[in-house]
């Protein structure tokens, strides 16, 4: 399971050292990147992609709009990317842009994956879920 919260380095525009936490749940040299439904990226093993993407092409393909959808946005975006021996990977061009990652990263465990923020996007959310918790 992932889990924690992270601020690796950025090794260059794109390259990221994934934590060790992080390293060890993924048993294995690939992983599969996609955007995120918020502003990030998700981060699965790959073994585990299938059954995690299963639920939603189980959906009616042509009787379920949202479902299509859905579908697109997971699966359109996805690639397996190689770790590095020391636990480094590279971060698509087009990902990077889209989570906004520019100097400083934060990598949070979210139990059945791992997500990629930028880390100042990574506090205005936090900060935001803490408002709303504590307001209730």
């Amino acid at each position: 399971m992932f889990l924690g919260s992270y601020e690796p380095n950025l090794i260059s525009k794109g390259r990221l050292a994934l934590p060790k936490r992080i390293r060890s749940e993924l048993m294995g040299g690939r992983v599969v990147l996609t955007i995120g439904l918020e502003k990030c990226l998700y981060g699965f093993a790959e073994k585990d992609w299938e059954k995690i993407v299963a639920p939603e092409l189980t959906r009616p393909l042509f009787s379920d709009a949202e479902g299509r959808a859905v579908r697109r946005q997971v699966c359109m975006e996805a690639m397996v990317v190689e770790l590095g021996s020391q636990g480094r990977l590279v971060m698509p061009e087009t990902m990077v842009e889209y989570a906004g990652i520019e100097k400083q990263a934060v990598v949070i465990g979210a139990g059945d994956h791992f997500e990629i923020w930028e880390k100042k996007e990574w506090k205005r959310y936090r900060d935001g879920q803490l408002s709303r918790t504590s307001a209730g």
